[in-house]
């Protein structure tokens, strides 16, 4: 079980480059194939420069996990490149890594590439000490398995923006937007209050649309849609709404200093990162060792 949570798998390598296009994007890196002291090169070409010089590169992990995320600027000539140094604990594992690049919601390439893995001497280490104080009979008991071990302060990352999208943490559908007389902060989901919390900094009164995938952030009731509940600084507020099959966008007024925005719904994507999923997975290691202790000890007095 422990090498089944915790094991690095090592691929072999390769020398083929990898292609993705469509329309009006094409990427590639310089291999199919890498080793953790190798540097990932990413380069390809857009169309229609018109639609904006700033591209979002978004990398996810074989577990879906985003491993790097990331802005690049095009160039005169359509040409854009990048270099990926992969490090951190979204790198350990091994497979297939998928390659996102984005210009605006109707213009995307994807591409991927095999990458062994991190094999960090200092977390293995870590991680062999937990398991190893974990499942020993002085610490197995009842109160090893405490609400300080899943904390109530996840750690929160700043979403990355372009200039017509953000992302949402934990999330690999971006939320499309477009904002009058404000500048666009962060977005950050509220797993207790099942909402989206939108900071802003309005100069005047302006207002903001936002095109938010279902994945991300829902309302639904009798497997039907219900209406969101929008907060600003507060206080209910009216707003427009146009709904698809798989996004919902919704036009919202403000006021001049306005600074946030909250989009209550019934579902709102996941905030459990790779740390709480560490911690979850020595605490069932915990529960399975008292069970199996537990049941010895019952045995033995009879």
């Amino acid at each position: 079980m422990i090498f089944a949570l915790f094991g690095i798998l090592i691929t072999s390598l390769g020398v083929t480059p990898a292609f993705g296009e469509n329309d009006s994007i094409i990427v590639t890196t310089d291999k199919s194939t890498y080793t953790e002291d190798e540097t990932i090169s990413i380069s390809g070409e857009i169309k229609y420069l018109a639609l904006g010089n700033q591209l979002t590169i978004l990398i996810t992990s074989p577990n879906g996990n985003i491993a790097e995320i990331d802005q690049i600027t095009v160039g005169s000539d359509k040409q854009f490149n990048t270099e990926i140094n992969p490090n951190g604990v979204y790198w350990k594992i091994s497979g297939t890594y998928t390659v996102l690049i984005t210009q605006d919601e109707n213009n995307q390439a994807t591409t991927s590439f095999e990458f062994g893995g991190i094999t960090d001497t200092s977390l293995n280490d870590l991680e062999e000490v937990i398991v190893d104080d974990l499942i020993t009979d002085d610490l197995i008991t009842d109160d090893l398995i405490t609400d300080d071990l899943i904390t109530d302060d996840p750690i929160v990352l700043d979403s990355v923006l372009t200039a017509t999208t953000i992302t949402v943490q934990d999330s690999t559908d971006l939320v499309s937007y477009e904002i009058v007389n404000a500048k666009l902060l962060n977005v950050i989901p509220d797993i207790d209050a099942v909402s989206l919390l939108i900071y802003i900094e309005a100069t005047d009164d302006g207002s903001i649309t936002l095109t938010i995938p279902r994945s991300v952030l829902d309302a639904s009731i009798n497997d039907g849609d219900d209406e969101f509940f929008v907060l600003v600084d507060g206080e209910e507020v009216d707003f427009e709404e146009i709904t698809t099959s798989i996004d919902r966008t919704l036009t919202i007024e403000f006021n001049a200093g306005t600074e946030q925005i909250e989009i209550i719904g019934t579902f709102v994507i996941p905030e459990f990162g790779t740390i709480a999923a560490m911690i979850l997975a020595v605490a069932i290691i915990s529960i399975v060792a008292i069970s199996a202790k537990s049941k010895l000890n019952m045995l033995s007095r009879y």
